[in-house]
């Protein structure tokens, strides 16, 4: 692959940003399964499907209510009612209805080692199996067990596997079809759905908590000759691809969730997933837009999630766990190391609280009893109503539309999902239609993310009240529609970015659109890489941008905080540490420290390199001279003497050091900053995940810094 670099430069304007977008959904809706009979099929036709659970006073499901015993009406409007159905989990199912289903096989497509065998998953061992409809689900409960190991200690891995097997060998009924799914390196299904307990319990049994679930060291014979190819094409330049974009935040278990529950959506019955994580930690960088999408993809397949916290009870000691360093500076006495525990534990939750409350589904946290989530789960899906309508409203819009669903006789508690999001229309809109889509988009709580764009973002400082962060996105040539004219592809991309503060006041706002061209035969290989820089002071932001390009109308949207640090207070002030595997000089003269003072460095947007690349990494120090400065002049011949290297550690060894660099000299003295460029030549590193540590010691001020960050080294 090659990469196409764009610029932009822009003072309290954000050029671009984009969005990491999920995968696609493998497709529509079907039509729910009335009782007695099937639904009738007009094409052309959307219907919207609603899950209807009805309890008396008591709390008991309230059965044989007809279709004309309801009310629905949709943003205020009653809408008439084309399916009905009713659904109750069977007490004894026929010979003919048990067995396994294969619903969620075709999701499975890991990568074997060279020489071995495919992983045994429910496809290959029912080879002859014919899809099944939404008629062989009926009176069953569908129960999808998915095992986050990306997300989970080995204590935990066990102890989520041990509630699980309890579950089936004690409290699994006739009615229960259950499947299996892991995300480790890969979406897996180990088990598709099944009434089989011996089979369950064999495929529980194969969790083995002391696995390696991380990062894969080495290629297998196909990854290898893929490399070379690429290396061959593109001189040996290395783009990550999606999967290792998202190696580092939580869109790849939210992507794997979105997958799971996509493929659930052909089935008109309610789905229930349990996911068991030991936490969606936020790191920063998340993409909160693709969280709703996640959301609402699972609403529209009528999905429950039901989340487990697999750490269980947990008791958060002031002076930090017994694996854990010991505490520095002032932080265990001041409380600000345990309010940071609480605070990262919150986070951690956050997301799965969000997952369950918005699908209908419940959230366990802060509990032993795992067992709860169950019976949460048999209780939901017991007995409830299938209703069934064409909206009223023709409008493709992609606005949110609120369900309201109520019986004619009083005294019941019904329950079911809100609401959803409309679909969307490009072609048949005009240019005030486009416009205000993203106008819309900007501001809506659930945005498109169907264009999968990264972004990194830096800071460093230009003076005590001002900051300038620069901006970096990454787009894949192959998720645009390219058009060719004679030699050249083209394209054009919509941009419009917001920046908000904390009271949510826009700090700045952009509308540009950007002209792309490449060689026609390499347009969908190349990785479009765009760089702008900001100018802002100290304080936490909101970034959001929506991108959309202009053949097909594919939009993305990516938000994200973004915190811009005070560093008055610091023993040794230190910017953002950058990563990068190429110098572009022929952009020295723009307002980014990126260009002017690390020789037009492209960063990475992921920390991810190749083993053949050589691996750069630039940063600033500020005032190293301060605690000195007694002893020199206040014109800048005050002394300055900064040292700084690279550590590389693995399993908490250090596995490479780069020499010492010794800075004396000011870069920059308008903005008193010392800047380093240190280099990792090719082939220095073995492919793996690496902790990367960099040494800063003022030696003049006594004072030093250790920033880290995590390297993923590919063969």
């Amino acid at each position: 692959m090659r990469v196409l670099l764009l610029r932009r430069t822009s003072r309290l304007a954000l050029t671009a940003l984009l969005a990491m977008g999920a995968l696609a959904a493998p497709g529509a809706q079907a039509p729910a399964t009335p009782t007695p009979a099937q639904p009738v099929f007009r094409g052309g036709v959307e219907t919207v499907y609603v899950n209807v659970i009805v309890r008396d006073k008591a709390g008991k499901p309230v059965r044989g209510l007809k279709v004309e015993d309801f009310v629905l009406s949709e943003d205020g409007r009653p809408q008439a009612l084309r399916t009905f159905a009713y659904e109750e989990a069977i007490a004894t199912p026929s010979p003919e209805e048990s067995g396994t289903r294969t619903v969620l096989a075709p999701l499975a497509a890991p990568k074997p080692a060279a020489g071995a065998a495919p992983p045994a998953t429910a496809a290959s061992a029912n080879t002859a199996a014919t899809p099944v409809t939404s008629a062989d689900f009926r009176g069953r409960r569908l129960m999808v067990l998915f095992f986050d190991l990306s997300a989970m200690q080995p204590e935990e891995i066990e102890r989520m596997a041990v509630a699980a097997r309890t579950y089936v060998e004690k409290q699994l009924s006739p009615a229960d079809l259950v499947a299996v799914v892991e995300l480790s390196q890969a979406l897996q299904v180990l088990q598709d759905f099944t009434d089989d307990r011996a089979a369950l319990v064999k495929v529980l049994a194969q969790f083995d908590p002391n696995a390696n679930v991380g990062f894969a060291e080495g290629a297998t014979a196909a990854d290898a000759a893929a490399n070379a190819e690429t290396t061959a094409e593109s001189g040996g330049e290395f783009v990550a691809d999606g999967s290792e974009f998202n190696l580092f935040n939580t869109d790849r278990r939210l992507q794997a969730l979105g997958d799971v529950a996509a493929a659930l959506g052909a089935i008109e019955q309610r789905k229930s997933i349990l996911y068991f994580s030991g936490g969606l930690s936020q790191s920063g960088n998340d993409n909160q837009v693709l969280l709703r999408k996640t959301i609402d993809r699972a609403v529209r397949a009528n999905v429950s999630i039901y989340t487990m916290d697999a750490r269980g009870l947990q008791a958060s000691v002031a002076g930090g766990e017994a694996q854990e360093a010991s505490a520095r500076g002032t932080g265990a006495f001041s409380g600000a190391a345990q309010r940071g525990r609480v605070d990262n534990s919150f986070a951690a939750q956050e997301a799965l609280s969000a997952l369950a409350r918005d699908t209908g589904g419940q959230a366990v946290f802060d509990s032993n009893a795992f067992g709860e989530v169950f019976e949460r789960v048999v209780a939901d899906t017991s007995a409830y109503y299938i209703l069934g309508y064409e909206s009223s409203n023709p409008r493709r819009d992609g606005k949110y539309r609120r369900i309201k669903v109520s019986t004619k006789a009083n005294g019941y508690d019904i329950e079911h999902r809100n609401g959803y999001f409309a679909a969307r229309d490009f072609r048949h809109s005009t240019k005030e239609d486009r416009e205000q889509q993203l106008q819309e988009q900007i501001t809506a709580e659930l945005s498109v993310t169907d264009l999968p764009v990264y972004l990194n973002a830096a800071w460093f400082r230009l003076d005590a009240r001002r900051y300038a962060v620069p901006v970096t996105i990454a787009v894949p040539g192959s998720k645009i529609p390219f058009v060719t004219a004679g030699d050249k592809a083209k394209a054009t991309l919509d941009l419009l970015g917001l920046v908000i503060d904390e009271r949510r006041r826009p700090v700045a706002r952009v509308r540009d659109t950007v002209a792309l061209a490449a060689p026609g035969a390499t347009a969908a290989s190349r990785v479009i890489q765009y760089q702008t820089t900001l100018e802002l002071p100290p304080g936490r932001y909101r970034m959001k941008v929506v991108v959309r390009e202009n053949e097909l109308g594919t939009m993305g949207a990516y938000e994200s905080d973004v915190v811009v640090p005070r560093l008055e207070g610091d023993a040794v002030k230190i910017s953002s540490v950058v990563l990068g595997t190429r110098i572009g000089a022929d952009d020295r003269s723009r307002i980014n420290p990126l260009a002017t003072l690390a020789e037009g460095l492209v960063p990475t947007v992921v920390p991810i390199v190749s083993a053949r690349q050589k691996l750069y990494v630039y940063f600033e120090v500020y005032d190293p001279r301060a605690a000195g400065a007694a002893s020199g002049a206040a014109d800048g011949a005050a002394p300055v003497r900064v040292l700084a290297s690279l550590s590389f550690l693995r399993g908490g060894a250090r596995v490479y050091q780069t020499g010492v660099v010794d800075v004396t000299r000011l870069a920059a003295p308008d903005r008193g900053a010392a800047a380093f460029r240190l280099e990792v030549a090719p082939g220095t590193l073995a492919p793996g995940v690496y902790t990367c540590q960099v040494n800063v010691i003022d030696d003049v001020a006594g004072t030093f810094v250790f920033p880290r960050l995590t390297l993923a080294v590919r063969p």
